[in-house]
């Protein structure tokens, strides 16, 4: 009888041991007919709210609790059909590439028989925001980073993991003040901030400033009529299994719009502007606005769509005042991976959580890298070895982390 009891709970120790770790998932995810890597591709558990992306080479690494070992994991990218497969046949697999197959049933032979415009499109989906997007309380759990870079190399590398909690989307009367309360979990940051070119930057917490440029909770679009007299209606898509239309706007900016053909919600929002500006002096210098990228990502869980990345790319040039040369270009690149979402929130930031206002560079979280080491990112690619080059100047990153 003894034996038989310590059998048992020699047996229960494993099972529990086992649903308490987490399982992780590593490939590199391409497209079948041309082999080219696809980047930020969304992946995750099919109907939970985990999730993460592929960089820029299209690999990631997906971690993810041993309880959903027997569920779907799947691969969604626009234009693509999803790959699915059960998520334990893919743990531990070594070198994995994932072949993703182009949309043909939408993309090649849709014919736009309807008679709405790309202009009656959007107005559609901008008045159901409030019905597409939460309206209740909810949290977001994700990943930041941002990179500067001056003169083509990188000087300072931040990156946190955050809790995002808000109320809803309704539409904020003032658009420039954040409606989103942020709470630090973790954050590491490299010797670069010390760096005297990163007093060229902002140094208010670009991580709030990052949020302010969702175009959907902040609607950002524009409200002219002549915008959405000369927004056109494109051929339309199709992702994670959903017909959507495609409407693009190349005046003044570039703007692609991705809005499901369901619900009438805004999929995604990619928007490009390289029209010089000049925006005055700072430190000596005139400075010129050269570019922004900005890509704006959803995914739909429980009847609602959900931030699931936010990307920057922004681009100043800085000239001398007298002779009008340029002295050097700083660029700010800032990604905001959502890893977590928990719709109908109980949990709630209170103002005394809310993260300090000042930068991220300055709070006062030591590094902890056992919590990073498991923790959904995204991935570094071969592409961020100059990256990595550039700020191990100032020595290994590991030891720039424990000291900052």
């Amino acid at each position: 009888m003894i034996r038989l009891l310590i059998f048992f709970l020699f047996a229960f120790l494993i099972v529990f041991s086992v649903q308490g770790q987490n399982l992780t998932i590593s490939a590199k995810v391409i497209d079948k007919e041309t082999k080219e890597p696809l980047s930020f591709a969304s992946v995750g558990i099919k109907g939970k709210p985990i999730g993460t992306i592929t960089n820029l080479q299209g690999e990631f690494d997906f971690h993810f609790p041993s309880e959903f070992r027997s569920e779907f994991f799947v691969v969604s990218m626009l234009g693509y059909q999803n790959y699915e497969v059960e998520a334990q046949l893919l743990t531990g697999s070594i070198g994995l590439e994932i072949e993703m197959t182009k949309s043909t049933t939408v993309l090649k032979t849709v014919v736009i028989s309807d008679s709405l415009q790309g202009g009656d499109v959007l107005r559609i989906a901008l008045a159901r925001i409030e019905q597409n997007y939460p309206n209740d309380p909810f949290l977001l759990e994700g990943f930041y980073r941002d990179l500067k870079k001056v003169g083509g190399t990188y000087v300072s590398l931040l990156e946190a993991a955050i809790k995002i909690y808000d109320e809803n989307y309704k539409e904020p009367r003032n658009k420039s003040k954040l409606r989103e309360r942020v709470y630090l979990l973790e954050v590491r940051r490299s010797l670069g901030y010390t760096n005297k070119f990163t007093t060229y930057f902002d140094q208010d917490n670009l991580l709030e400033v990052l949020l302010l440029n969702n175009d959907v909770r902040y609607r950002l679009f524009p409200d002219e009529e002549l915008f959405f007299s000369n927004l056109v209606r494109e051929p339309d898509s199709y992702y994670n299994g959903r017909e959507i239309f495609v409407i693009s706007h190349f005046k003044e900016f570039a703007l692609k719009i991705f809005i499901d053909k369901k619900t009438y919600g805004i999929i995604r929002v990619e928007y490009e502007n390289n029209i010089p500006e000049d925006l005055g002096k700072k430190r000596g210098l005139v400075r010129k606005f050269e570019s922004i990228k900005r890509v704006v990502d959803f995914k739909y869980l429980g009847g609602k769509f959900f931030l699931n990345y936010l990307t920057i790319d922004y681009k100043l040039n800085w000239y001398d005042p007298e002779t009008d040369k340029l002295r050097f270009e700083t660029e700010l690149q800032q990604q905001l991976l959502i890893n977590h979402v928990y719709p109908e929130s109980k949990e709630k930031i209170g103002i005394t959580q809310k993260m300090k206002s000042y930068g991220l560079q300055y709070q006062d979280q030591p590094y902890n890298k056992k919590f990073w080491d498991d923790y959904n990112v995204i991935k570094e690619s071969p592409l961020d070895k100059k990256i990595v080059i550039d700020l191990e100047l100032e020595g290994p990153l590991e030891k720039q982390f424990e000291k900052n």
